[in-house]
């Protein structure tokens, strides 16, 4: 009974931090609000245009400013209190959010302000995306890094299936207005939690946000080969096998239609198990083997699933793809808290974000492109050896990543002696954060 206890989550974040279990909850809340305009914008969309062109648009108006808002917003996060960037942003999805509500009740929806909603959201979460992020290295102990990983990534599973569930049956039973109802009273909630927070000021001497500390948060992460090669692995795992965007034409192939759901659940599944039995990822240091063998255990999953002719192993393939990802996510999230000083965790933040959406886009560009060269199933298992083989080249170009062990990187050690050095001397890391550099 010990022995399996150890595979339940650590939650020593949660008992240690107040501000970790308000943004525990906080994300909960906003998931579900989330998923409710998620699903209903696309859905309206469809219903009021009956074009696929006019569905797949969205990604179009929303990639751009993601990209050019996740910089700015990692810079931002490092030069002003992280929890004001946090509840204006949250604030402003809920002001969003009412905006789809108001066109939704009108005789005559507009379809133009759903544009202009989808890239706004895609710009407010380009800007607190940062400020969520680079907070966990401070609100959570050195070495519950990974637990509060864990946590988190359990939280997301939680959301990512049942939110679009009960999203699904609001839209399909009530239409899209109740939906953003919902959203809109969800952010509420969010933002009043999100005000709770401790303040999360800037460190003394920041500089205010320019290109010049983009320039200079880019040029850390190139000098860092382990922090390289977390964004570089993520990158080709995501661009070779990230075979969402087929699963409508692999599940015709396999004479399945019925499964198409599953397929998309699939990975959320199996990075759910992988959460309820993570305890045990508290008690490894080298966080480099967690990425390189969650990603080459994605890319060998995602091959079998693209060869296998039976339908049930395909998804089993699947479910063991999303464990791969969650393992991988969670050695790069400890890699980056408890390396990256505090007068820069913004800006690398900003990166992240890029490394772990931009992936999955230019993914579905490769899917898409190969299916129709050289059809579904061959598209599939071809881009998961792609990504197994082009990790193991990463792993022979950047050997620190596979070395890196939290107990003796110079960095993971200067980063925990400056977060331990304001407790030892009776405060908090936030009141001498002046002293963080």
């Amino acid at each position: 009974m010990k022995r399996l206890a150890r595979l339940f989550p650590d939650l020593a974040p949660w008992r240690s931090s107040r501000d970790f279990r308000l943004l525990w909850v906080q994300g909960i809340v906003a998931f579900f609000a989330s998923f409710m305009a998620l699903i209903a914008l696309p859905l309206q969309i469809k219903d009021l245009t009956g074009s696929p062109f006019a569905v797949g648009a969205m990604g179009a108006v929303e990639l751009v400013p993601l990209v050019v808002c996740g910089l700015y917003g990692g810079a931002l996060a490092d030069a002003v209190d992280r929890r004001k960037v946090i509840v204006a942003t949250e604030a402003g999805l809920g002001v969003l959010a009412l905006v789809l509500l108001l066109d939704a009740l009108l005789p005559r929806p507009l379809l133009w302000p759903l544009y202009v909603v989808a890239a706004g959201v895609s710009a407010l979460a380009g800007l607190q995306r940062p400020a969520l992020d680079s907070l966990m290295a401070r609100i959570v102990p050195h070495e519950q890094q990974t637990a509060a990983a864990a946590l988190n990534s359990l939280r997301w599973q939680v959301g990512s299936i049942a939110g679009p569930a009960l999203a699904g049956l609001v839209v399909a039973y009530a239409g899209p207005a109740p939906a953003y109802a919902v959203a809109v009273a969800g952010f509420a909630v969010s933002v009043l939690l999100c005000r709770r927070l401790s303040p999360a000021p800037p460190a003394h001497g920041a500089d205010r946000p320019s290109l010049r500390g983009i320039v200079e948060g880019a040029r850390y992460a190139w000098s860092r080969p382990v922090l390289l090669g977390t964004y570089a692995v993520d990158l080709a795992a995501m661009f070779f096998a990230f075979p969402n965007t087929v699963f409508p034409f692999l599940a015709d192939e396999l004479d399945a239609d019925w499964s198409l759901g599953l397929m998309y659940a699939a990975g959320s599944v199996g990075s759910l198990v992988l959460g309820l039995t993570s305890g045990w990822t508290s008690r490894v240091r080298r966080h480099g083997l967690l990425v390189v063998a969650g990603a080459t255990g994605w890319g060998l999953a995602v091959a079998a699933a693209g060869w296998f002719g039976n339908i049930w192993l395909v998804l089993l393939c699947l479910a063991f793809a999303g464990a791969g990802d969650m393992l991988s996510g969670l050695g790069r999230a400890t890699i980056w808290n408890q390396t990256i000083p505090e007068r820069l965790r913004g800006r690398l933040a900003g990166i992240e974000v890029l490394s772990y959406s931009v992936g999955p886009q230019l993914g579905q560009v490769r899917a898409g492109t190969m299916a129709g060269w050289t059809g579904t199933r061959a598209a599939v298992w071809s881009g998961g050896v792609a990504c197994v083989a082009s990790v193991g080249l990463l792993c022979l170009a950047l050997p620190k990543l596979l070395a890196y062990d939290a107990t003796t990187d110079e960095d993971a050690l200067a980063r925990k002696a400056r977060q331990d050095a304001p407790a030892a001397a009776g405060g908090g890391e936030d009141a001498s954060v002046a002293g963080v550099r």
